[in-house]
């Protein structure tokens, strides 16, 4: 079971921590943005969700559809609605099936895919995503981590194809995506919530 506020907070923390780390990536291959996106849309994201009624995901969906810029913002905004939609239409309040998340998180990926166009091997955060849907779907949540966390990692060697990345061609191989790991991040801190006792990799050094 899943405790989709619990993931938001574990979530903000990871983006917290990852943050530097995040941003010397975009630095590399996009505009240098990514962090400062990310950690700006997750903080105003935690504040939605403690004043209610929003849950996690839905607070996350709102905030990234609506108010989160660069080329990643909006489609995870996409990825978290599509989340939010299927645990909602779950069954207990609160906490929610690996079931109904890996529906959610298959969703958001359709989603980002026929707005992006972007498949795997493009170095893209699809990378990250499309095996994390694979491995949820199949063996849980650790193993959805672990598949996303191998996905961004891959995306190094990768020609971007799609995105601010694809502008600057073959420099920004040798680093990882930024989007593909700030994926990566988000499924680790699913795992560390759903599987506390898990052994796992952290996407980015520094994550408690």
């Amino acid at each position: 079971m899943i405790d989709q506020d619990a993931v938001l907070d574990r979530f903000a923390r990871a983006v917290e921590d990852g943050h530097g780390a995040l941003t010397d990536l975009d630095q590399h291959s996009g505009d240098g943005d990514f962090g400062d996106n990310l950690r700006a849309g997750v903080r105003h994201a935690v504040r939605l969700a403690e004043r209610g009624p929003r849950r996690g995901f839905s607070a996350l969906g709102e905030v990234f559809l609506d108010e989160v810029g660069g080329t990643s913002g909006p489609l995870l905004g996409l990825l978290f609605t599509e989340i939010a939609r299927s645990l909602t239409s779950s069954h207990a309040p609160g906490t929610h099936d690996v079931a109904a998340l890996a529906a959610g998180a298959r969703a958001g990926l359709t989603a980002i895919q026929r707005v992006g166009e972007a498949e795997v091997g493009d170095r893209t955060l699809v990378d990250a995503l499309a095996p994390a849907v694979t491995a949820l779907g199949r063996d849980g949540v650790a193993a959805a981590a672990t598949a996303a966390r191998e996905g961004a990692e891959g995306t190094a060697d990768l020609t971007a194809r799609h995105g601010r990345a694809s502008y600057v061609g073959e420099r920004a191989k040798g680093e990882p995506d930024p989007g593909a790991v700030g994926v990566a991040v988000l499924f680790w801190a699913i795992a560390r919530v759903a599987e506390p006792d898990a052994t796992l990799t952290p996407p980015l050094p520094g994550l408690g």
